[in-house]
């Protein structure tokens, strides 16, 4: 969060590591784009995409422990850990803390329950023994796993899927508050329909209130992440924890160019093939801004006051992304906290 600036928003960039098993990006391409992030103080973080047997990528774990070792400053998560409930969560707490160790405490691991095509979907719950049913109660489990281990020594855990005792988890992260955020979303990205008045249902905002550090969405207005984030601090306020430590992130698309339906064009192009979707133009508008770089401005700075913290932007583009980053970082962030919020202030 970007603190005392009330309304303002910070921006990170969300790697394309699908891009490496769809020939659009190399493993180097993608951590010479980490570099550049770390080195532009307009931007606080770096992002990966994460999925087993669906959406296909390079692992989001060695990824983030490759852009951990060469980077100092920026914070860096999933967004968000799709195959969180796929994995033993014994094991991931002991890979986590160690990337947060490598990352001297910048990790935001942001967990979801996943998502994807039906067959591929099947196929992967089917083969890896997690029915679909089970992987969002699995991941609330997960969670508390992952923060026994890192705070308890020998404790006993006693849950639906993992009961265990008398473990020491070493190292354990660099910070002591290793945080855990939970995505609500009220559709999934591969998803032809989307609302846009939801930042995800009742029951998941509460969870991630309840359990969770900080909160992720998509595909929300600005006014849908007012109301959901209001909702989220105020009942994080009546369970007694204190809502200022929670902090989120909203995931995004930009696509810059001064002939509007060119960018709506390319970015599309991009989209489709990452999510293996034919998306509407509806669609595309609920999670992409795109147009001439004062389009671009404006429409980020739509989110300011909403609540949002920060801003974690994918550059939609197949063969321009470095052309889009710079172009960003040089004629559309610098003007985006410039004026007064769109909303006042929603904490």
């Amino acid at each position: 969060m970007t603190k005392g600036f009330p309304g303002q928003l910070a921006f990170g960039i969300t790697l394309s590591n699908r891009g490496v098993v769809l020939g659009t990006r190399t493993p180097k391409d993608l951590l010479d784009l980490a570099d550049a992030v770390e080195a532009n103080p307009l931007l606080d973080s770096v992002w990966v995409g994460d999925a087993l047997y669906v959406n296909r990528r390079l692992d989001a774990v060695a990824l983030l422990a490759a852009v951990a070792g060469r980077t100092q400053r920026i914070l860096l998560g999933p967004a968000a850990m799709g195959s969180f409930a796929l994995r033993n969560p014994l094991v991931f707490a002991y890979e986590w803390a160690s990337i947060d160790q490598i990352a001297n405490g910048r990790t935001r691991l942001i967990v979801a329950a996943g998502g994807g095509g039906e067959a591929a979907w099947s196929a992967e719950s089917a083969a890896l023994g997690v029915a679909p049913a089970q992987r969002r109660k699995r991941m609330y489990e997960h969670i508390r796993i992952l923060k026994h281990l890192w705070r308890h020594d020998r404790a006993r855990f006693a849950g639906d899927f993992y009961q265990f005792s008398d473990l020491v988890l070493e190292p354990k992260p660099a910070n002591p508050d290793c945080p855990i955020w939970t995505a609500t979303n009220a559709t999934r990205l591969s998803s032809g329909a989307a609302d846009a008045a939801s930042g995800g249902s009742d029951y998941a905002l509460r969870q991630c209130a309840l359990l969770a550090d900080g909160w992720m969405t998509h595909s929300a207005s600005p006014e849908a992440i007012r109301q959901s984030w209001c909702k989220l601090l105020s009942v994080a306020a009546e369970a007694g924890r204190d809502p200022s430590r929670l902090d989120n992130c909203i995931y995004h698309h930009i696509h810059i160019d001064d002939d509007r339906d060119r960018a709506l064009h390319q970015a599309k192009v991009f989209l489709d093939r990452y999510y293996a979707a034919n998306y509407t133009r509806e669609r595309l508008e609920t999670w992409l801004t795109y147009g001439s770089a004062r389009d671009c401005i404006e429409g980020l700075r739509a989110y300011r006051g909403s609540g949002a913290h920060r801003i974690a932007l994918r550059l939609s583009s197949e063969t321009q992304e470095r052309r889009q980053f710079d172009l960003l970082v040089n004629e559309v962030l610098p003007y985006v906290n410039e004026g007064a919020p769109a909303f006042a202030s929603a904490a």
